[in-house]
């Protein structure tokens, strides 16, 4: 099975950094690749929601910093996943995203960036796996590395988040990490199955 679009396609309409293909995607990663495009969705509209609730100069220019990549990475995943192999479940990733960004900017910047450097640290680890699946599978190798260029990129903003950090987290706020991260997890299970 391939992502359902040629080379020659790609190749006219290629989004800046995007790859000169666009990569073959396993039929057993189609799944994964899945929850990728709405993970990816989902992280768009956290830096929305963010922007939608913060007046704070700093965390603003932070947030439109990391929604211009996240966008850049929403715009690979469509090019790498038709429209008919996509979530189902769009509309819920985009309120889960902005509520997972809008709810932490209502308390303050310190919990926004505890809640991106907990939605990055997921992430990082997710698409670990996935390119863990792929070291090994030489057709797979412009997969592997678009993948593990997003994974870099998501371990930067977790470490630029987890930098503007410096104090304890009290009880409210690691009820709410801990919510983030099982959601998360929750999330990949459902947008790999619907």
């Amino acid at each position: 099975m391939t992502s359902g679009l040629s080379s020659s396609s790609a190749e006219a309409g290629r989004l800046p950094g995007a790859p000169a293909r666009i990569p073959w995607i396993p039929p057993d990663l189609l799944d994964d690749v899945r929850s990728d495009h709405a993970g990816e969705t989902g992280a768009v509209f956290i830096y929305r929601g963010i922007l939608s609730v913060t007046g704070d100069s700093d965390l603003r220019r932070f947030a439109r910093e990391h929604l211009q990549t996240e966008q850049h990475h929403l715009s690979l995943m469509d090019a790498l996943l038709p429209a008919a192999q996509r979530s189902r479940l769009l509309p819920v990733w985009r309120f889960a995203g902005c509520l997972i960004g809008a709810l932490p900017a209502i308390f303050g910047v310190c919990a926004v960036y505890r809640t991106i450097d907990a939605v990055e640290t997921f992430v990082d680890q997710h698409y670990a796996e996935q390119i863990a699946k792929l070291q090994d599978r030489p057709a797979c190798a412009e997969l592997c590395a678009l993948l593990e260029t997003c994974r870099l990129d998501e371990v930067a903003h977790r470490d630029d988040a987890r930098s503007r950090v410096h104090n304890a987290s009290g009880r409210v706020a690691r009820w709410w990490l801990s919510a983030v991260a099982h959601g998360s997890r929750l999330g990949v299970v459902m947008a790999r199955r619907y």
